[in-house]
């Protein structure tokens, strides 16, 4: 624009304009308060982000932290608590209450987000930062560090990576962020899914051998070789000598042989609309996973539709049981055989929780499930109602989006599909909060999920109040993880 044209402008005029057109540019990423990123039968994605610009990082100083908090959530109670002051030292919350009650340290760092919403740190059980073929570890973690910076900027401090088909590079990964070599958000792994996951049939080798040795290079995940109980307990001891905090199976493939669903890969339904649950393990392979894993410290996630395989998941006692679309009979909206399951606790006395992803249902696999079932279903539709119907019956709900490539960083706006199907804001937000906290393994549940005396310091903000708005956990202003401020944008912009 030439300077001439600005030049017969006052000052204020020209600040004024600068705020509209950078709160233009914000509207357009993050949408308007009220508005969510999502609409129906599309698939939310991220933009290209760059790390070295939009990432800051402001490390506590010796004197401690002081947050001034307008309304802290309180996962306990489902409320704001009003008038509150967080104390920090190192990476650690050393005390927490009403400002009248809580003395600032003097000498220390006082953040205001006196006009603010503050919660603790969100947790996202099911992502995978490495699901692509790369041609080497190297990429592999650059890039799985690439997108768990940006699940961190959205205010996820803490993910569970639910498999990396061809690498243990996600490990590494993990290893690295907590030994402070690389920033990062806190990570549990799986390392690659035990066995396959099948959405179609796949192409034979030309020469004879074991399967998933060929064609091109072996694919971890596809060569485990589980058939049988004590290859399965094999394939766990070899996950846990390398390392991992879960395992991962799957219990159901999308397709049977070379017939449905057609054509190939179109889709997990029948032409009448029936989903297709092929069983991928039997119940004592299962169940050896989980005696194995269980002895080892390990927890089991399964990846489980409906049928035959989640009934042999629920059975075998999985610790989390994922996605269950229909019932163990392959009834729609679940059946009384399934929800007896879950209303028994498991063998350590513990309720079974359920993780139902959203992000990965939608867009292309929405599509390909309308293609196959002529528009009549898909699976994030009848996701809908088993969803429903666990929530009424008092199932914890666990926050998973299932997110890879495009939807690190977008996962929030599921909050929004909680609240439409029914749940309160302040259970939508216990299911990224405390609910997924008391699901993480090795004690780290009692580290995260609430902002509490003793636990890490992982704080986000948002500028409005989600208990009101559930759509203002897409704008996520303030992240602060283990102490660390890596994003403060509240109020930034606003016109004084």
């Amino acid at each position: 624009m030439p300077k001439t044209f600005l030049a017969k402008f006052p000052a204020k005029s020209l600040c004024v304009f600068a705020f509209v057109v950078t709160a233009l540019a914000v509207v357009l990423v993050e949408g308007l308060p009220g508005q969510s990123v999502y609409t129906p039968g599309k698939r939310p994605e991220t933009e290209p982000w760059n790390a070295g610009l939009r990432m800051e990082m402001q490390a506590p100083p010796a004197q401690g932290v002081a947050v001034r908090a307008g309304r802290l959530f309180d996962p306990k109670s489902g409320t704001n608590l009003l008038n509150q002051i967080i104390l920090l030292k190192g990476d650690r919350i050393t005390d927490v209450g009403p400002a009248d009650k809580i003395q600032i340290p003097p000498g220390a760092q006082v953040i205001d987000l006196s006009r603010a919403t503050v919660l603790p740190g969100l947790i996202d059980h099911h992502v995978h930062l490495m699901q692509e073929q790369q041609p080497n570890d190297g990429r592999a973690s650059f890039l799985g560090l690439h997108y768990a910076l940006k699940n961190l900027n959205a205010g996820f401090t803490t993910l569970v990576d639910m498999g990396s088909p061809f690498s243990y590079a996600i490990v590494e990964l993990r290893d690295a962020i907590n030994k402070g070599w690389v920033p990062g958000p806190r990570l549990q792994v799986t390392g690659p899914q035990l066995n396959p996951r099948g959405a179609q049939a796949y192409a034979s080798p030309s020469l004879v051998g074991p399967f998933g040795f060929g064609p091109g290079a072996p694919v971890w995940q596809n060569s485990q070789n589980i058939n049988g109980p004590w290859a399965a307990r094999a394939a766990v001891r070899d996950h846990s000598h390398y390392g991992v905090d879960w395992i991962k199976i799957y219990e159901t493939e999308d397709y049977e042989g070379g017939g449905y669903p057609e054509p190939a890969g179109a889709g997990a339904f029948l032409p009448d609309g029936k989903m297709i649950n092929v069983p991928s393990l039997s119940l004592e392979e299962n169940q050896a996973i989980v005696d194995e894993a269980h002895r080892r410290g390990l927890k089991v996630a399964c990846h489980a539709y409906g049928g035959e395989g989640l009934r042999s998941c629920l059975q075998a006692g999985v610790d989390m049981p994922m996605h269950v679309i229909v019932g163990v009979t392959g009834a729609e909206g679940l059946d009384e055989e399934t929800m007896r399951y879950f209303q028994t606790p498991l063998a350590d006395g513990t309720m079974r929780p359920v993780m139902q992803t959203l992000w990965d249902l939608i867009g292309d696999l929405e599509e390909r499930d309308h293609k196959a079932t002529g528009g009549k279903k898909s699976r994030f539709q009848l996701t809908e109602l088993s969803f429903k119907r666990l929530t009424a019956a008092g199932v914890r709900q666990i926050f998973g989006s299932g997110a890879y490539i495009g939807g690190h960083g977008i996962q929030a706006f599921q909050f929004g599909v909680y609240v439409k199907w029914g749940m309160k804001p302040a259970d939508a937000l216990r299911m990224a909060t405390s609910n997924a906290a008391g699901t993480l393994n090795f004690g780290l549940g009692q580290q995260v999920g609430y902002v509490e005396k003793g636990r890490y310091a992982d704080l986000v903000a948002v500028n409005g109040d989600p208990l009101n708005d559930i759509t203002e956990m897409e704008r996520v202003k303030f992240v602060m993880k283990g102490g660390v401020v890596f994003k403060n944008d509240i109020f930034k912009n606003e016109v004084k």
